[in-house]
């Protein structure tokens, strides 16, 4: 299943072990040569797990740029990430959630973004594997 994919590869990274538990407290950056950074940061707890950002930024006219940024749910217990949001500024900026609320506080899902973000998290943690970050704590 590509959530276990996502979160085995999130261990390749180094970002979280194989229990699935954050290799840093709130902030982590990777550097591999001639690439951009990675930054993953701790944003909140979840009832099943938590919930980090990963992104590569850029400057811009002085402002921070993400390139992209996205949240990522990871489920320690079930060995699963799932993407939440992808985030990228600039020209073809965009900003997508999976999940919403509705007038009613009910929680609504996009499953074809859902399927999209995923797919998109997978391949890109796979580069970042391949351009050779990872986190030698």
């Amino acid at each position: 299943m590509i959530y276990n994919t996502i979160f085995n590869k999130l261990v390749k990274i180094g970002i979280i072990n194989k229990e699935g538990k954050r290799k840093f407290e709130w902030s982590l950056k990777l550097k591999s040569g001639g690439f951009m950074d990675l930054n993953a940061d701790f944003l909140y707890d979840e009832n099943d797990g938590y919930v980090i950002a990963v992104a590569h930024n850029y400057i811009q006219n002085g402002d921070v740029m993400c390139d992209p940024d996205m949240e990522i749910h990871i489920h320690p217990e079930m060995r699963m990430a799932e993407a939440l949001t992808f985030r990228q500024d600039g020209i073809f900026a965009r900003n997508q959630r999976v999940y919403n609320l509705d007038t009613n506080g009910n929680k609504l899902v996009n499953p074809k973004l859902k399927t999209e973000l995923n797919k998109f998290l997978n391949m890109w943690m796979g580069n970042v594997v391949k351009q050779g970050f990872k986190n030698s704590v």
